[in-house]
């Protein structure tokens, strides 16, 4: 960002959207402690790493509208523990909140990159796509290169509380992974159990006739 000022902060966060272990809440306020420092014009910043973050989930949309519903149904039946039926309440519920889910997960850490993909596949209407990334990323990015332009020197206590956040929500999403492989564990346990109970009664029965 030093040398390249905005393009090079638009570039960073480019790379971001494609590869999320790259953080945003790192690099956000870094642009906006360059920005006080006279090396790069803040207005700039927010405008070339929001550019960034729009090129950035254009390239996930675009692989998600490559790869398609029909193979990622495909995909899924192969899945252990997975079923097509999930694929299809998920498809079922983005139809509905899609726009909102767009917008506001631009918010969420390792959301703002992979939600990019389910909208690809739904092919949700290129425009709209691109307007909620935009608005979106605008705020997101402002916000981040503000607090890193205020603080100067201690930009970097915006990036502590803002891992906090990050760590909540990834411990989240894990018990929401952990519940889901539960239940279905539980449940395909259930159904073996049914399966043991029935299969002497057939068999009896096939033997009397």
């Amino acid at each position: 960002m030093e040398k390249l000022g905005g393009p090079g902060a638009g570039l960073a966060i480019a790379l971001e959207n494609l590869f999320p272990p790259l953080p945003s809440e790192v690099i956000l306020p870094l642009a906006g402690f360059t920005a006080s420092q006279g090396r790069m014009d803040v207005v700039g910043a927010v405008a070339w790493t929001t550019a960034g973050s729009v090129v950035g989930a254009l390239v996930l949309y675009l692989l998600g509208a490559l790869f398609g519903r029909e193979r990622l149904i495909a995909v899924a039946a192969r899945l252990p523990l997975v079923k097509v039926a999930d694929v299809e309440r998920t498809e079922a519920w983005f139809l509905r909140h899609g726009t909102k889910a767009v917008f506001f997960g631009r918010f969420v850490p390792i959301f703002r990159s992979l939600i990019s993909i389910p909208a690809g596949v739904e092919r949700m209407r290129l425009p709209v796509f691109l307007a909620l990334t935009a608005a979106g990323s605008l705020i997101w990015n402002t916000a981040f290169i503000a607090g890193g332009y205020a603080l100067g020197a201690r930009w970097h206590e915006v990036t502590d509380v803002v891992g906090l956040y990050s760590k909540v929500i990834l411990v989240v999403v894990a018990v929401a992974v952990l519940a889901f492989v539960g239940l279905r564990l539980l449940r395909a346990g259930r159904g073996r159990r049914r399966a043991e109970r029935r299969s002497p009664v057939g068999s009896d029965s096939g033997r009397r006739s």
